[in-house]
């Protein structure tokens, strides 16, 4: 039995089904890994995805962990609060610098109250800083744990990959559902999963290419292979980064409406409104279980 984490979560987090009359009709069984119930101020992917990085924190001495995220970044705000959980202290660099005299949305806020100290910069600095793995924030701020955006390293694909031993039984007809913003936690999805059973991504952001060359990176580093069990759907992003048009607004607003389970937009609701778009198609074939991971909480809580 492995050791307890260092920050205690409530797993299994609960399966979910979900009574939909267009997926029944398109013969598609929906349920929802409520990883958003998963710990109170670090839930859903970012708990999986952080725990065994925190876990290499401690071990190696590090008191200061040091990551990026954009304005709206889940990331930023759960680090900041493990970091304030384990007495570690934190900085986030926070693309776009003219955000640095604006009001702060829920993420930044949050991540601020908890104590993380936001370093603002301009989106061409904030693109070499994440090449860089934040060498020259390492210059300035000292001996540090240098998270990468979004937290997907080789050690957060192990960490997800635990989540599909949660399932059950697992076969051909299942496919488990995830936001893909940098690759990780779907990454770790189809390492877990048993043969037969497949994962499907869907992209928050534009990154056709790119983001499949990031997951195909984070399983050879985790790994040294690569897995054919995986996809991602470019569909239905919204936009890009952060946008929710309004019809995205809609399908949420309506879903919630149903079923009383809030929807975060940014990420969750994407990935729900996409397995309504593909239900009865290639992708989702009739007589697919679809286990949809809600990998985060709606804004303001």
């Amino acid at each position: 039995m492995p050791p307890p984490a260092v920050l205690p979560a409530a797993l299994p987090t609960p399966l979910t089904p979900v009574d939909d009359p267009v997926l029944a009709r398109a013969g598609v069984e929906l349920r929802l890994k409520r990883d958003d119930l998963l710990h109170p101020t670090v839930p859903g992917n970012k708990w999986r995805k952080l725990t065994p990085n925190l876990e290499h924190a401690l071990a190696e001495g590090h008191t200061r962990l040091v990551t990026f995220g954009g304005a709206y970044s889940t990331h930023l705000r759960a680090t900041a609060a493990a970091a304030r959980a384990l007495g570690l202290a934190s900085v986030g660099v926070v693309r776009g610098e003219e955000l640095a005299g604006r009001p702060r949305n829920p993420s930044l806020a949050a991540a601020e109250a908890d104590g993380m100290e936001l370093e603002f910069v301009t989106r061409g600095d904030y693109r070499q800083l994440v090449r860089d793995l934040g060498r020259p924030l390492v210059e300035r701020w000292g001996r540090c744990l240098v998270l990468p955006e979004g937290g997907s390293n080789a050690l957060a694909v192990h960490g997800t990959a635990a989540l599909p031993t949660e399932l059950g039984d697992l076969g051909e007809h299942d496919v488990v559902c995830c936001a893909v913003g940098t690759g990780g936690t779907l990454a770790g999805i189809a390492a877990g999963l048993p043969p037969g059973a497949r994962a499907l991504g869907v992209a928050v952001l534009r990154g056709e290419g790119y983001l499949e060359d990031e997951v195909t990176a984070l399983h050879r580093a985790a790994y040294g292979r690569v897995f054919a069990n995986w996809r991602i759907d470019h569909g239905h992003h919204g936009g890009g980064y952060g946008k929710v048009p309004a019809e995205l607004e809609a399908f949420a607003a309506g879903f919630e409406q149903r079923h009383g389970i809030a929807l975060e937009r940014r990420y969750v609701a994407k990935t729900l409104r996409a397995v309504h778009g593909l239900a009865g198609t290639e992708a989702l074939p009739p007589g697919s279980r679809v286990t949809l991971v809600v990998t985060g909480v709606p804004d303001g809580r």
